[in-house]
Order: C-alpha cells, then structure tokens, then sequence
C-alpha cells in the first residue's frame, strides 16, 4: 500500500471512530419523582384549595420505547367547599396517567394518552345537582420547538357537572428558554364544558428557575369566566372569588 493510501486510510478510520463516540445514545428508561410546595392550587385557572397553600408530588416511568405512566397527587379544597352543609369529602386529588411519546417528523413530536382524575372517597354526588368529581379524559398533544397544543376530551361527566360527557380543553403554550435554568412559559386554555353554562378561558405566565433540579415559580394568571358567568363562589370559601386574577408561587424537587 503507497504511504499516501496508507495515510488515507488513517484517516477514515480515526473519523469513523470519532463518528462512533459522538452518535447519539438510544433513549434509556428513567424514573423520577417530584415534590413541591405551592401558595394554592390552581388547575386550568380555577383555584383548587380555596386559595390556600397546597403540597403535591408524584412519580413519572418513561420507557425507552416511548410508553410512559406517572401519578401525581395534591390536597384539594373544592369538593367539600361545593356543599352548603359542609358535609361533602373529597380531600385529595390523585391523578394516574399513562401514553406514549414519538416523533411524526424531525420536527413534529407527539403525545398521546390517557388521564384518570380521581378524588378518594369523594361523595360530591350529594351535594344538589352534582355528580361524582372522578373524571377520565384522554389527550394528544404535538409539540414543535418551544410551541405546544394539546386537546383533552372528557369520556364521561367532568369534574362533577351532570351531563357534561365529551368536555374539552384547548391548551397552547411556549417555552422561551433563556438560559442558565430560566425559562419563561406564556400559556392560553379553553375551557368547554359540554351541556352546562360554565365554559371559559385561562391564560398564564409562568417564570421558572431551576437550580439543578430544584425549581422556583411563579404564575401571573387569570380567566375570564366572571365576566362570562359572574363570580366563581363556592358555599364553603366565605365569598372567596375563585377564577379571578392570582399571583401563585412554587417550590418544587425534582429527583
């Protein structure tokens, strides 16, 4: 062999090596888990723990082959408030959720799943005109760089309202990294409860920090569901509004 094919051959070999160590890993399988501390509770723009301060954690199991389930939990407020008696239990939210993440080009992912809300022991189906809080929807969302969608369907009656099978919601967002753990997240829902004279909208900016793993919040978010149906007051919060304007701070671990 000349020394010029000689060097030649040197040569590929040291690239395709260098190719070799920086391809990227296959995905591995991860668990995790979180726990954090909140001012409240807000979900879709509806306080949740009547304004108080709220503690949640959960766990996710993301598989390598793109199948994932997690449950999250939190104390709640709104089902014992819902009843003029004060004799409804509900105290604690659970969520179970399961799905699989993949790609449908270099830049279109997708998520597609299911989300079983369920609030232990509730018996809000006592309070007049409510039915059982546990809810079930499934979801599909694409994401595109720092953009969101994602559309919700409920399977049955949502959140307690009789006769509100095939609610949906509407969630955009943007994540804006800016760097060094910062990231800042505009967000815009659309609440539609089937049957029922409670539709609404929320929209949201969200500040986080994260300092390796532990991540500082805060939320500037409101609806617009006074102007569209009044007041949001519950029997059991002492005339507290409950989908106006709020400022909502977190702490929470990621492990």
């Amino acid at each position: 062999m000349s020394f010029q094919k000689t060097i030649l051959a040197l040569t590929m070999t040291a690239s395709l090596g260098a190719m070799a160590q920086t391809a990227p890993a296959a995905p591995e399988s991860s668990l995790t888990y979180n726990l954090g501390v909140f001012s409240e509770y807000r979900y879709r723009g509806i306080a949740q723990s009547a304004k108080k301060p709220a503690l949640q954690g959960g766990f996710d199991y993301a598989d390598k082959s793109g199948a994932y389930v997690g449950a999250w939990a939190s104390n709640i407020n709104w089902i014992n408030d819902s009843d003029p008696k004060g004799k409804a239990k509900g105290p604690v939210e659970i969520d179970v959720y399961g799905g699989y993440k993949g790609n449908l080009s270099d830049s279109i992912a997708y998520d597609v799943g299911g989300l079983q809300y369920w609030y232990a022991g509730n018996t809000l189906s006592t309070v007049p005109g409510a039915v059982n809080a546990n809810t079930f929807e499934i979801y599909l969302a694409l994401s595109s760089g720092p953009f969101a969608a994602k559309v919700s369907n409920s399977t049955g009656n949502l959140f307690g309202y009789a006769n509100s099978k095939n609610s949906r919601y509407l969630d955009l967002s943007y994540t804006l990294d800016l760097g060094d753990g910062l990231t800042v997240v505009p967000h815009l829902g659309d609440q539609f409860v089937a049957n029922n004279a409670a539709s609404y909208s929320d929209y949201s900016l969200t500040v986080n920090k994260d300092f390796d793993g532990t991540v500082l919040s805060a939320t500037a978010l409101n609806t617009n569901y006074k102007n569209r149906h009044g007041d949001y007051v519950l029997p059991g919060t002492g005339g507290k509004e409950l989908s106006g304007a709020a400022l909502v701070l977190g702490l929470k671990k990621n492990f």
